[in-house]
């Protein structure tokens, strides 16, 4: 079929799928001809062992062998491999209805770039008894989604449907690479990421035809979905809990630091102090993280968007700023420590009360420590905005 003549390729990953891969040809062809539209049918095969490749080419699917084992790189194959202007993709198994290509096709026409399938009531969806695991439908999906939502304010309710549709080249576009479950994420949060038009439709998610276990995988795969939205939201990963930890381990330093505080029949001494200057450094060094992924992020336009304020503030000369930050924590650490030995020295270095030498050493060390990771994270910003 003549590339320019192709508007719809239908993109099926396939892992042994014998059972089901016919009928879903057939399902996606008959859809095509419903349309009245000039389309093709891809199975990007992952190592098929029961003879799914065979059976595919014999229905009139054009077979794309993929090498590396993966559900993103079995369809990341596909796409790339397809002919079509847009591209609907889905699985094999039977669980999904190509029939449902023309609600796709519609905001695709409309404008779309990604429309995404929700089987979730939610969106309007549904789901057969049986389709689909309850610690998936209940736990898992609204969990994530809701995760995704939050995390990239993307208009999806599903993140994880398997069947969607969009513009091919929007897609190619992103630099999608993940090899694994988690390119069903990817390809929501890139394309978030990127400002693209996403709409979504609901579908009905049927039990497969398959007599053998998914490939799926829960408890891992889901991790490395959440994995995968917490690296590219370091906002939430770094951000949200440094500022957290900061104003707790400030607050609790600042308000004991005169003395103890008593509040009904508990009383908050030095053991709550050093719980507190530990928070404080704790939520001071997670901040740094934060200032060093959003550097990088923005220097390699990994993230886009516009440069923080912060980092366009402290942009070129990150060294000095930590240099002369870090020296100000470092001398006032340091007047403490002082402090804190003339007291000594007044009792000719014998005992002394811990409570009030405690307090200044616990202030001291926590100005030090402060100080130096200021000083060197003024570096380790210098380095990661070198000229590469």
């Amino acid at each position: 079929m003549d590339t320019e003549s192709v508007e719809i390729s239908v993109v099926m990953p396939c892992l042994n799928e014998a059972e089901t891969i016919v009928a879903c040809i057939e399902e996606a062809f008959t859809s095509l001809q419903k349309q009245n539209a000039a389309g093709e049918v891809i199975v990007a095969d992952n190592g098929s062992t029961d003879g799914s490749q065979v059976l595919a080419a014999q229905a009139g699917a054009r077979v794309v062998r993929v090498e590396r084992r993966g559900y993103g790189h079995a369809l990341k194959a596909g796409i790339e491999a397809a002919r079509g202007k847009y591209i609907i993709m889905g699985d094999a198994d039977g669980s999904y209805d190509f029939g449902e290509l023309t609600h796709f096709m519609n905001l695709l026409h409309k404008g779309c770039d990604l429309v995404m399938g929700c089987r979730l009531p939610r969106g309007g969806g549904s789901i057969e008894p049986g389709a689909m695991p309850w610690k998936h439908r209940w736990i898992g999906n609204p969990l994530l989604s809701g995760l995704g939502r939050l995390f990239f304010k993307a208009p999806v309710d599903d993140f994880h449907c398997g069947l969607r549709a969009f513009r091919r080249e929007a897609i190619l576009s992103l630099g999608l690479c993940a090899g694994g479950m988690e390119f069903a994420s990817e390809m929501v949060v890139k394309a978030r990421l990127a400002s693209l038009k996403i709409g979504q439709v609901p579908v009905t998610l049927r039990l497969d035809g398959r007599s053998r276990p998914s490939h799926l995988r829960s408890w891992r795969d889901g991790w490395r979905h959440l994995r995968f939205m917490l690296l590219y939201s370091p906002n939430w990963l770094f951000l949200v809990p440094g500022v957290l930890f900061t104003i707790l381990g400030g607050l609790g330093f600042f308000i004991l630091l005169p003395g103890p505080l008593r509040v009904g029949e508990v009383t908050f001494d030095l053991n709550s102090l050093l719980v507190s200057s530990v928070s404080l450094i704790l939520g001071f060094q997670t901040l740094a993280f934060a200032l060093f992924v959003k550097t990088y992020a923005a220097n390699t336009g990994l993230l886009p968007g516009p440069k923080p304020h912060l980092i366009k503030l402290i942009e070129g000369r990150s060294v000095e700023w930590g240099i002369g930050v870090g020296l100000l924590f470092i001398l006032g650490g340091l007047a403490c420590l002082a402090k804190a030995m003339l007291a000594w020295h007044a009792v000719d270095f014998g005992p002394l009360p811990y409570q009030d030498s405690l307090r200044t050493v616990i202030t001291s060390v926590t100005g030090l420590t402060l100080g130096v990771q200021t000083i060197f994270s003024g570096f380790v910003l210098a380095i990661l905005g070198l000229e590469r």
